[in-house]
């Protein structure tokens, strides 16, 4: 379906655009929890999909200039055949996303994944297609944080997406202080009072579901708030080489621009875990209804052996 490109060469680079969008898998090992891809539209690094285990990168263009598609054109031609409409490349990464990123994929497939590898069900009727594409456009919207599938009309506007009423947000009380004393290391969450504690600081109307997200294990809040708390520091494990004294060059106090990237992530994680429950419906609905056969999509010419970039070897 796709041409898999290795994300350290230039190909990934020369490839890049204000439209392009790149969907990060793993590759040797198999996803446990949480959405089964991620996406993004910035250039992914090795570790994009979780933070951890090289994985690989599926760019949606091949060119710079957003002209040729990296999507089979004969899986397009025959969807389009298929389902009596043009079906663009856009279309087909969305549907992707909608189908693949969220957790009801990952726990419906956990047997099947014990294999290595991704395997996409795609239905043969259209209307499902239509579904899983219009959720995928809001997925991707979301996880490039209102850069890709913008459409005012649709209510994905440019810039960081929010939740329409009672998201998150830090009252004046709450605010978290900017003093060196003060530098926050710990959540904690109360449950009760849908309160996220940043140090001496906190903010309301957060979700457990929130709180919770993981992708294949790795909890996207700590991971994000381990890169700002006060103490960064990591343990050693085996024989990796102790972390460079440059590590030790960052902030002596929480910044104002963390507090904004704090709400942009709760915001994102909020909406994706509201759309979770459509996107467990749609699948169990495709899965339920005829799909387009590999062996009737091989004989199309519409799937195939991707041509793979390789990958250096993971530290």
């Amino acid at each position: 379906m796709f041409e898999v490109v290795g994300q350290r060469f230039p190909k990934l680079w020369n490839c890049y655009s204000e439209l392009q969008v790149f969907i990060t898998a793993l590759d040797r090992s198999s996803p446990v929890s949480g959405p089964a891809i991620s996406l993004s539209g910035l250039i992914p690094d090795n570790d994009h999909y979780k933070g951890s285990f090289s994985g690989r990168v599926y760019p949606l263009y091949r060119t710079a200039d957003a002209t040729i598609s990296n999507i089979k054109p004969s899986l397009l031609a025959h969807l389009t055949f298929a389902y009596g409409r043009p079906v663009s490349p856009e279309d087909m990464m969305a549907y992707i996303a909608g189908v693949m990123a969220h957790p009801a994929f990952t726990a419906r497939f956990k047997a099947d994944l014990v294999r290595p590898g991704l395997r996409l069900p795609i239905t043969a009727q259209s209307d499902l297609f239509d579904r899983a594409s219009a959720l995928g456009r809001e997925v991707i919207w979301l996880h490039t944080y209102g850069e890709r599938m913008v459409d005012d009309d649709a209510g994905r506007p440019s810039g960081p997406p929010r939740i329409a009423t009672d998201g998150p947000t830090i009252p004046r009380e709450g605010a978290i202080p900017a003093t060196p004393d003060d530098f926050p290391n710990e959540l904690r969450y109360d449950a009760a009072a849908r309160r996220l504690f940043v140090g001496k600081g906190y903010v309301d109307n957060v979700s457990q579901a929130m709180v919770d997200y993981d992708v294949s294990g790795m909890n996207v809040l700590n991971q994000w708030f381990s890169y700002r708390k006060r103490d960064r520091r990591r343990p050693i494990i085996g024989d990796r080489r102790p972390p460079s004294p440059l590590s030790d060059i960052q902030p002596d106090h929480w910044l104002a621009e963390y507090t904004s990237d704090l709400l942009d992530l709760l915001h994102v994680l909020g909406r994706l875990t509201a759309l979770e429950p459509a996107q467990a419906k749609l699948l169990d609905d495709i899965l339920d209804a005829t799909l387009l056969e590999h062996d009737q999509l091989i004989a199309a010419g519409a799937l195939g052996a991707a041509v793979a970039v390789e990958q250096p070897e993971e530290n």
